[in-house]
């Protein structure tokens, strides 16, 4: 039964506020530029919200209702300009730096880990400010959310998610409706869905392969294999886009209480699988890894059904105790991604409450 307390619909906090004018005019084309860009930044960086990127450019409620309106062939020269600024936007952003923060957490895992956790923690004031009141739907959505996150986290840590030789377009595609979520909700982390299902760098490096390869037309080398990662994703997107634009609206106006209380739960709950201080352990001959097991063929470790080589980003992780540098570091790292979140988060708020 839905709850009776007012809804959000029509308040400064609305996310899904339909825009009053028909045409983009220069300020929100502007502000949509910005917004994609950051979006395209946020689903590379587990822990930032692409939704909390749009709600800091100020053009949030505008994206979600341009993206329910074409999910529903409802077209419109607002919808497709406006969507297509924050697309283009994106793009630009993903290409460049894919294989640079691919390279980073694989080779400083605990220092970027650190700051994903303070990047995520600081979208739980964005959250809280939108939840008008807190009852006890709000409170159980939270710990839905919470125990949802922790036990991903415990999948990951016994390596149902980590990635390996063997992703198939089924998880490639959900990790793409994963993706577009974050684009959708605000708050939730994409990149770091990804982390959790084990594909967040391969997806990164098939990003990485299709650029090289459109930059020196090399077609034949690069774009098959990027391609079997590409397809997947790429629908998944689409999919889940349309199917979370229209399901936010819907769940943030019948029960704004439980959907808010969930999503912050799941941010809070984040935190759990992205303890900094891991790293992957290279394993030993025999290992089984992902359901198959580990060879050594020509001097390199390899699976032994697909012969496909053990890359780094493949290890089994494991903690270790951390030096007093490391933590210092850890804890400014922290506090800086809270700050960089939240501050954003913050515009996004002044902007979205102007009449």
């Amino acid at each position: 039964m839905a709850e009776t307390q007012p809804s959000t619909a029509g308040s400064p906090n609305d996310p899904t506020k339909t825009p009053a004018s028909p045409f983009p005019g220069p300020g929100l084309l502007a502000r949509a530029g910005l917004g994609g860009a950051l979006m395209g930044m946020a689903n590379l960086v587990p822990g930032i919200s692409g939704g909390t990127m749009l709600l800091a450019a100020g053009v949030f409620p505008q994206f979600v209702q341009a993206v329910a309106d074409l999910s529903r062939l409802r077209f419109s020269r607002h919808a497709v300009i406006l969507l297509g600024t924050i697309v283009v936007a994106a793009v630009a952003v993903i290409g460049p730096f894919a294989g640079l923060i691919s390279r980073l957490v694989i080779d400083h895992t605990w220092a970027m880990y650190s700051l994903f956790i303070g990047l995520t923690l600081g979208g739980v004031p964005l959250i809280w400010r939108m939840a008008a009141g807190k009852p006890a739907s709000f409170w159980l959505g939270s710990a839905v959310g919470i125990l949802f996150m922790i036990a991903m986290a415990v999948l990951q840590i016994r390596g149902a998610g980590a990635g390996g030789a063997n992703e198939g377009f089924l998880l490639l595609f959900l990790a793409g409706v994963a993706a577009a979520s974050a684009m959708v909700l605000p708050g939730i982390s994409g990149g770091y869905l990804l982390l959790l299902l084990g594909v967040y760098v391969t997806i990164l490096e098939g990003i990485e392969q299709l650029v090289t390869a459109a930059r020196t037309l090399d077609f034949a080398l690069g774009f098959p294999p990027a391609w079997q990662i590409a397809l997947p994703v790429g629908l998944g997107v689409v999919a889940g886009i349309a199917g979370v634009s229209n399901l936010v609206k819907y769940v943030l106006n019948r029960f704004p209480s439980p959907t808010l209380g969930l999503l912050l739960g799941l941010l809070l709950g984040a935190v759990a699988g992205l303890w900094p201080f891991q790293h992957g352990v290279e394993p030993e001959v025999g290992a089984l890894l992902k359901g198959q097991t580990i060879i050594e063929a020509e001097g390199i470790l390899v699976y032994d059904q697909t012969g496909a080589p053990l890359e780094p980003k493949d290890y089994p992780r494991e903690f270790f105790p951390p030096t007093p540098a490391q933590a210092g570091g850890a804890v400014g790292l922290l506090a800086a991604g809270f700050l960089i979140t939240a501050a954003i988060a913050h515009l996004g708020r002044e902007k979205t409450e102007r009449p």
